[in-house]
């Protein structure tokens, strides 16, 4: 779409690393202080809460968690209140009452933030985390202060969405289920073998035996949840594309260049669609999850994004 602007970056800035480099400091809060249960639509919602300033509201995506946030949490906790849900059906939320769709999900994360007090707020969303974020954007437009959509679903998946691939996720999940069940005690001893690092964490990163133990093993957590088939075919039967117009804030798109669940070509889609207020980032040798795989760079990017002024959108495209 005309308007949209494209700047090329440094192709490594120096905080371009693949991984966490050192401790993390997710490694040293007692999670438990920062942890909280609300009420919304009638059902106990899990979330953390931590941190004090203008608030940042994370959303995981399909089989995950809070804990897909958990190399950034402490960093924009520094000088934001973070909001980071464990949707209805994943994480530690139980099911919804009524039946998963995106914009039932946006209305449970809209509810959440109207019982804290909290008027206006950033959203970064990943994978379906940034389905729903871009329906926050649309349908709760006074809400959303700005976006950030780190390899978001709502494209390919709604256009490639048939029996046939739900068969196959359904399949998919019910081994995930299974082996959730198996490994759920001993997630911490698997994820230490680079080998079965690799295994488990295939699908979502592009190096997943170059990412520490621990973290590998808080991602895997997420799986077998009991909302993962409802809200796949959430993800496939709710359009987006021809309503991303809809979206005037200013909004990030990060994506990984080796994203092998949602392809590259839709993060131009998505600039193209929602227009000149939205500009596009694309991480080299990276895949779906480029907050836990490049986390310095992706904390830096996202924070000066925020210090913006909404009167100046400088694009970028850079990997």
């Amino acid at each position: 779409m005309a308007g949209a602007t494209v700047t090329n970056l440094p192709t490594a800035p120096p905080s371009d690393a693949y991984g966490p480099q050192g401790r993390s400091e997710w490694l040293d809060i007692d999670w438990r202080e920062h942890l909280r249960w609300a009420e919304v639509h009638g059902r106990p919602v899990n979330y953390v809460d931590i941190g004090e300033g203008p608030a940042v509201v994370f959303i995981h995506g399909l089989s995950g968690c809070w804990q897909n946030w958990l190399e950034n949490i402490p960093e924009f906790s520094r000088s934001h209140r973070v909001i980071a849900v464990d949707l209805p059906g994943f994480g530690d939320s139980p099911m919804p009452r009524e039946k998963i769709t995106i914009n039932g999900y946006a209305a449970i994360v809209d509810g959440l933030l109207d019982g804290l007090g909290i008027e206006r707020c950033v959203v970064v969303g990943n994978s379906m985390g940034g389905f729903i974020g871009a329906e926050l954007a649309i349908e709760y437009s006074t809400r959303i202060e700005k976006l950030v959509l780190v390899s978001a679903a709502g494209i390919t998946t709604h256009e490639m969405h048939n029996d046939k691939l739900l068969s196959g996720l359904r399949l998919a999940e019910n081994f995930l289920a299974m082996g959730a069940i198996w490994f759920a005690s001993r997630s911490h001893t698997l994820s230490r073998r680079k080998r079965l690092r690799k295994a488990l964490m295939l699908m979502v990163a592009a190096h997943p035996d170059r990412l520490p133990a621990p973290l590998v093993a808080e991602q895997v957590r997420g799986s077998g949840k009991p909302g993962f088939m409802d809200a796949v075919e959430a993800l496939g039967t709710y359009p987006l594309v021809d309503r991303l117009h809809r979206i005037e804030i200013p909004t990030l798109i990060v994506w990984g260049a080796n994203d092998r669940l949602v392809p590259l070509r839709d993060a131009k889609r998505f600039e193209q669609e929602i227009g000149p207020n939205a500009r596009r980032i694309v991480y080299a040798d990276t895949g779906h999850v480029a907050m836990l795989e490049r986390p310095a760079r992706f904390n830096a990017e996202v924070e000066a994004f925020l210090a913006e002024d909404n009167d100046e959108q400088p694009g970028a495209d850079s990997q």
